[in-house]
Parts: C-alpha cells; sequence; structure tokens
C-alpha cells in the first residue's frame, strides 16, 4: 500500500497548512495525481452511501464527509460552536485531569461509513481541505463486509472482524491524502479513524462493484454495463475532460460535466470511443443513450459493437462486431434502441463521430448461465 507522501517529523506540526490569508482558499490546496480515481466512488452519496454513524460530531455533522464536489470554505461563517466547516468535525480531546491534559495515544474519533455498492476497494482519499491546524494527526481505515443492512450496534458488535485497509498514519492539512489499497476482499462498510480528533473535509473510496448474484437473479433484466452490477471501463480514446465512468453511473445526468466529454478531434478520418467490460457474459437485448445537458458539444453519431470474450480476443479488432449501425444522435435527448435479437456479449464498445459528449448509457439484457456462474465464482472468492 503506498500513500500520499507525508511528513514523518518530530514537529507535530510539520503537516500543517498555512493560516488562511484570503483570496481562493484552494490557492494552496495540496492535491495529488492518483490512479485509482478513474474508478467508481464506491461511498457516492448519490449513490446511496450514507455514514451511519460517528461518536461525535460537536462542530460539524458527519453527513458531510460523503457530499459530491470539493468542501466549501466561507471565511466568515460561524454559529453558536464556532466556525462553521463542510466536513465532519469533531471537539477537541481533553485528557483526565489538569496534570494530564491531553487524550492518551489510544484514544480517537470514528465514524462508520455504508458504502453505496459492496466491492474490492483500490484507494482510498481522505481529504482535509480547509482543515488547516485543526485536521487529525493520523487516520486509519478499516473495513468489514456484513449482509443485509446492519446498524451501528451491530457493526460495532464484538465479534465483526475489521481489516485494516490504511493503518494508523499521519496526514497532512488542507490537502488530498491518497492511499493505494491492495486488500482483494469485498467489503460492505468502513470505519474511519481519525487521531486523537480533528476535522475531515470529504472521503473517497474508489473500486470496483462486486454484485450479490442472487440479487442480480431476482432482477432478471438489468443494466449489463452499470458500474452498480459491476461494469466497468477498460479504455477510452479521450478522458480530456471527464471520465467516461460516468456514462456508465446509475443515476440521471444532472449538467453538463456530469457525463464523458472529450475534446475536439482535429483529424479527419478517426472518432473517439469507450470500451466496457460487462458485469459479465450476457444477452442485451436493448440499449439507450442519453446526450442529457449536452447540446452544442454532443456526439454527432454513434456506433455500438460487441465482443464475446469466451469465443475471441476483445484485444483483436477482428474480435468485435456491430450492435448498432452508425446512428445519428440529437442533442439533450434519450435514445433508446431495441435489437432485432439478442446479443451475447462480455464487451461492448461504443464508437462517438467524430468527438462529442455523452451522459450515460444502457445495456438492458440478462446474464448468461456461464456469466452467471462466474459472477458465483467472483463473489465467492472475495467473500473469502
Amino acid at each position: 500500500m503506498t500513500t500520499t507522501p507525508a511528513a514523518h517529523s518530530t514537529d507535530p506540526h510539520a503537516n500543517d497548512a498555512n493560516p488562511y490569508g484570503g483570496g481562493d482558499p484552494f490557492a494552496d490546496y495540496r492535491g495529488g495525481d492518483f490512479p485509482f480515481t478513474s474508478l467508481i466512488d464506491l461511498a457516492d452519496r448519490r449513490f446511496g452511501a450514507g455514514v451511519i454513524a460517528a461518536n461525535d460530531e460537536f462542530f460539524a455533522e458527519r453527513e458531510n464527509l460523503l457530499k459530491p464536489g470539493p468542501a466549501v470554505f466561507d471565511p466568515e461563517h460561524f454559529g453558536h460552536k464556532g466556525k462553521i466547516m463542510d466536513g465532519w468535525e469533531t471537539r477537541r480531546r481533553r485528557g483526565a485531569d489538569g496534570d494530564h491534559p491531553f487524550p492518551t495515544d489510544d484514544e480517537h474519533d470514528w465514524a462508520l461509513i455504508r458504502l453505496a455498492a459492496p466491492g474490492v476497494i483500490r484507494g482510498i482519499i481522505v481529504d482535509t481541505a480547509h482543515f488547516r491546524g485543526n485536521y487529525p494527526q493520523q487516520v486509519t481505515v478499516e473495513a468489514t463486509a456484513l449482509p443485509g443492512s446492519p446498524g451501528p450496534d451491530q457493526l460495532l458488535a464484538a465479534d465483526v472482524k475489521w481489516e485494516e485497509l490504511v493503518p494508523r498514519t499521519p496526514v497532512r492539512g488542507h490537502a488530498a491524502n491518497g492511499f493505494e489499497v491492495t486488500v482483494d476482499r469485498r467489503f460492505t462498510h468502513l470505519r474511519l479513524k481519525q487521531h486523537p480528533d480533528g476535522g475531515i473535509a470529504r472521503l473517497r473510496v474508489h473500486g470496483e462493484v462486486v454484485p450479490d448474484p442472487e440479487w442480480l437473479d431476482v432482477l432478471g433484466t438489468l443494466d449489463l454495463a452499470s458500474v452498480m452490477h459491476g461494469g466497468s471501463v477498460e479504455d477510452a480514446s479521450d478522458r480530456f475532460y471527464s471520465s467516461p465512468t460516468q456514462i456508465i453511473q446509475p443515476d440521471l445526468s444532472r449538467k453538463m460535466d456530469d457525463g464523458w466529454e472529450n475534446r475536439r478531434r482535429r483529424v479527419k478520418g478517426t472518432n473517439d470511443w469507450v470500451r466496457f467490460r460487462l458485469a459479465a457474459q450476457g444477452e442485451i437485448r436493448a440499449v439507450e443513450i442519453d446526450t442529457a445537458y449536452l447540446k452544442g458539444n454532443s456526439a454527432g453519431w454513434a456506433a455500438l459493437y460487441a465482443c464475446d470474450a469466451a469465443t475471441a480476443d476483445p484485444a483483436d479488432d477482428a474480435s468485435w462486431f456491430p450492435v448498432l449501425p452508425k446512428t445519428k444522435l440529437q442533442p439533450d435527448t434519450p435514445h433508446r434502441f431495441k435489437l432485432p435479437e439478442a446479443v451475447t456479449a462480455t464487451h461492448v464498445r461504443l464508437d462517438v463521430f467524430p468527438d462529442g459528449g455523452l451522459a450515460r448509457m444502457r445495456v438492458h439484457g440478462s446474464l448468461t448461465d456461464a456469466g452467471r456462474a462466474e459472477l458465483g465464482r467472483r463473489f465467492d472468492e472475495l467473500n473469502g
């Protein structure tokens, strides 16, 4: 596991940021380029994640941790309890008495997070934006997997096994602190600890959804490309303005940048494309392509191709066959296509001509027997 560089110094204030001095509050923000951020945020509130409990939220409520978008800072915003921050902030811990004013080394604050969908976690960002001198000294992140919808009492029961994904590690104030995770298991909940106290603006948990095959059995027809069912982006020609992973999110687009938009293509005879891996082998019966909020910059035409990795190599261009011919798209419009017959595939590739944006794509169908068996094997392996 690797982390964002953090100063390991005898100076307890080595990771502080300078006090806010006016102007753009993000001007001295310490960000980071983390390879795992192209994956879905399993803790995205818009998809159903939640902070279900915390031991303390005196200054700022726990729910702020999972809000979409960067934290907002208003230097003039104060309340009866003090500065109002856009994050989760606990009170200052105190020791047992005046002769021991500091908390003991094992004292900490914690929050329990329910992931929007169970999955394998590849990376975590603990964002301390605007917490410059009031961020925690260290953080720990643990994970567990429980069936159903457990409450705090069940999660905190003595027999629940928590696995450490991020050991107790120093973090920087007013910074994106990124941690790569190498534990190859399926998890449903996290426990975020801050030592001994302080504030965290946002928590992002990037990974791959691992659905319960029995739930997909009940659904029958499903979106085989959806990230919530285990679909993912394998590659794309362009990621200039936004991630193509947004195309297969389960919700509707809310604004223009809530989709995939590439830069303007200037080389004639070329086009942009995205290649997706479906949840598993399935039979595709219908496709939706939505250009919501994309008007002067929507894709002009689109075509869909498929490949079945059970019988062909997705790396070979000859393995791909057409599902939808090149079709004119209207801006800011949902398009629905019923296929003349079901298509068996494990991968699809969406081509746009010559360039432009798309909001969402749905690939409706059902799992084949082989696809269902593959999902079941992976589910069992990652729940071990």
